[in-house]
């Protein structure tokens, strides 16, 4: 079985940021059918399902029963997503404070700002 080019997994990977778009944009749980007929790439039916498989199983998306299957939808927002990706790589370094350091010292100055009111915001929801 021949090994997929960087080419062939760098499109999957725009394919599964094009699902989630589609189901972030929906207003209700959709199928594998609905979000492929969104898309309109002409996926099989079989992928479709498979891609939205794979996002349930990693916690991504729930589903819940309709008639014959299920409907998907996100479990957070976009931006809730991309924190949870943070929040997973600072856990996988064991020099938590350094990656923060630099995570830190590399911020803008409005986005220095808006981290501090937030983490001033959240000690205030402590108390």
């Amino acid at each position: 079985m021949p090994k997929k080019t960087r080419d062939e997994r760098r499109q999957h990977g725009e394919l599964v940021a094009d699902v989630l778009a589609v189901l972030w944009e929906a207003e209700a749980p959709m199928t594998a059918q609905q979000v492929n007929a969104a898309l309109d790439k002409g996926l099989a039916r079989t992928t479709m399902a498979t891609i939205l498989g794979r996002l349930y199983e990693k916690g991504t998306l729930r589903r819940v029963p309709v008639t014959r299957g299920f409907a998907y939808e996100p479990v957070h927002d976009e931006a809730g997503l991309t924190a949870g990706r943070m929040r997973r790589e600072l856990e996988s370094d064991p020099r938590r404070d350094l990656v923060l350091q630099r995570f830190v010292s590399s911020l803008s100055e409005d986005d220095e700002e808006t981290l501090r009111r937030l983490l001033l915001e959240a000690g205030g929801d402590a108390e």
